[in-house]
């Protein structure tokens, strides 16, 4: 019954005309057209019996290549398909499931399979938006020779493709020698400590192999590294502001996808130079990157979403209540006179305080806003950086198509700020 309601059109076609023909051979008596009529009746059947063997004797496997990309950039799918049984299949009609993003679902048609055979199938996709997208699953339609059955298979398998914000290389920049526990003076005070005095823990993925505890690794059996040295590691914090009612435009080009793109870029470059970050929200949300982990910030940041909060006081103090940096930065949006005092407050001697300000007024330019808006902008943004800078900030800032490369050497420049 299955292969019958696999029928085709044309298959369906072919046995209502078998069947009459049969009719009309029994009402006339003629043999001639009583065989014809079987003829016609049995080739969607026998179609529908052999096309039925082969729907679940086919296994599938998927690979991306690579899973975790920037937006924009390319990553390739590549389907493997086997026939694990004796038979060889008929026409294959190959399509993948895809969400809109990641564009139109690739179809593929694939001749006869032989026994034991194997077949890969190699397509790309790219996506402009950030995100965690399924891939999957793959649907493969079986059809005959003669296109009188056709039969349709879903595989459960999926995988995803995480897509993370586009990440610029910044140049080197010293922004500070104040970063918490870093510095040679605390390292050398481990070391004149002796090893009897280290507390070391289990290696971890990404830890520096200088920190290798060689006595204690033999006496446990596995690699153990000095547990002071990772707490005096050179901290900072990154402040991203993702209030909706903070930021213009729309798509991969409005100030919020901006502001998510340098915090990446931010966070990546930090990471590489040896600098443990703590990642802080308006919403107060805080994710904690290790050194040599961006993938972990890249991760959180793909999957960010605008916020409906108004205020920045819940990031403020959790910037707060986290204590211990060395460096603060914060890529802001809109800001006003009480959320620039806020965030002013928590610069003080030892701390390094760097803000990216979007330029807003440039983004309501660019989509075509009113006069009056860009006014308002930029008179609340003239006010930040003051107040800002006056405590000892340093600002950037960032319009709209600028590069954050190009403005990120200001950082490192001390008369940025008052």
């Amino acid at each position: 019954m299955t292969g019958l309601k696999a029928l085709t059109p044309r298959g369906r076609s072919f046995l209502a005309s078998g069947v009459a023909a049969l009719l009309c051979a029994l009402v006339l008596g003629e043999q001639d057209l009583l065989r014809v009529s079987v003829l016609i009746i049995a080739m969607p059947l026998i179609a529908s019996l052999v096309v039925a063997r082969t729907r679940y004797r086919l296994a599938c496997a998927r690979r991306l290549t690579p899973a975790r990309v920037q937006a924009g950039e390319e990553t390739t799918v590549t389907l493997r398909l086997e026939n694990v049984t004796r038979l060889p299949t008929g026409l294959l009609l190959v399509e993948d499931t895809l969400q809109y993003a990641l564009g139109t679902r690739p179809r593929f048609v694939l001749d006869r399979m032989e026994s034991r055979g194997v077949r890969e199938i190699d397509y790309k996709v790219s996506s402009d938006l950030r995100g965690r997208f399924p891939i999957g699953p793959l649907s493969v339609r079986i059809a005959d020779p003669f296109g009188l059955v056709e039969l349709a298979r879903s595989f459960t398998i999926t995988d995803t493709l995480v897509v993370t914000p586009e990440v610029v290389p910044l140049p080197p920049v010293r922004l500070s020698g104040e970063y918490s526990g870093g510095g040679d003076s605390r390292t050398r005070s481990v070391a004149a400590a002796g090893d009897d005095d280290v507390a070391p823990r289990e290696y971890r993925q990404g830890d520096d192999l200088r920190r290798v505890h060689w006595r204690s690794t033999a006496r446990h059996g596995e690699l153990m590294v000095r547990r002071e040295e990772q707490e005096w590691q050179s901290r900072g914090a990154l402040l991203l502001d993702t209030r909706r009612h903070a930021h213009r435009g729309e798509g991969p080009r409005s100030s919020f996808e901006v502001a998510v793109s340098a915090a990446a870029s931010i966070g990546v470059h930090l990471s590489a130079e040896g600098l443990a970050l703590r990642l802080v929200t308006d919403q107060g949300a805080r994710h904690v990157v290790d050194t040599g982990q961006s993938w972990s910030l890249l991760d959180t940041l793909a999957v960010i979403r605008p916020s409906t909060a108004r205020s920045l006081e819940h990031g403020v103090g959790a910037l707060r209540q986290g204590g211990g940096e060395g460096l603060i930065i914060a890529v802001l949006g809109a800001l006003d006179h009480e959320e620039a005092r806020a965030l002013a407050q928590l610069r003080h001697s030892g701390v390094t305080a760097v803000a990216i300000l979007l330029d807003l007024a440039s983004w309501d330019r660019a989509s075509g806003n009113g006069a009056s808006w860009d006014a308002v902008a930029e008179e609340n943004a003239r006010a930040a950086r003051s107040i800002l800078t006056g405590a000892g900030w340093r600002v950037l800032d960032l319009p709209a198509g600028a590069s954050l490369a190009g403005v990120w050497p200001e950082a490192g420049n001390k008369r940025s700020a008052a």
